[in-house]
């Protein structure tokens, strides 16, 4: 179980389903089934999740807005697309893989405190920020 992965749903996602989540995450089948969910992700905790409009929809307006934030250069990636899950890319890409894809993707810049969501619907993206 990654560390990166647990800060996400212990920093983001709401009270409810955190266990479960964290339940998932800690088992060989769990992470596939809580990847599965990503897609029309509901669970953000709404007191950390800003709703970016569209003034900031493209990738670059995003990598902005992140680095703006203090995101560092690396981030790491937990990812309804298995090809993108547990991966740590440079922050330019992870954004250019996951803005407007469809597929649900948390993208961790500071573990627990700084991160982005998109979601498969439209519209669906979201800045995460929790202070410590």
């Amino acid at each position: 179980m990654s560390d990166a992965a647990i800060e996400i749903v212990n920093a983001f996602v709401a009270s409810p389903k955190k266990e479960r989540f964290l339940t998932l995450l800690g088992t060989k089948k769990g992470r596939p089934k809580l990847r599965q969910t990503l897609a029309h992700f509901q669970d953000l905790d709404p007191r950390y999740a800003q709703r970016l409009g569209s003034d900031l929809r493209t990738t670059d307006a995003i990598v902005a807005l992140l680095e703006q934030r203090g995101a560092p250069a690396i981030c790491y990636l937990l990812s309804e697309d298995p090809d993108l899950d547990g991966c740590e890319l440079p922050l330019e890409e992870a954004v250019e893989r996951v803005h407007g894809r469809g597929m649900g993707t948390f993208i961790s810049c500071i573990p627990g405190r700084l991160a982005y969501f998109e979601s498969e619907g439209m519209g669906e993206r979201y800045l995460l920020v929790r202070r410590t």
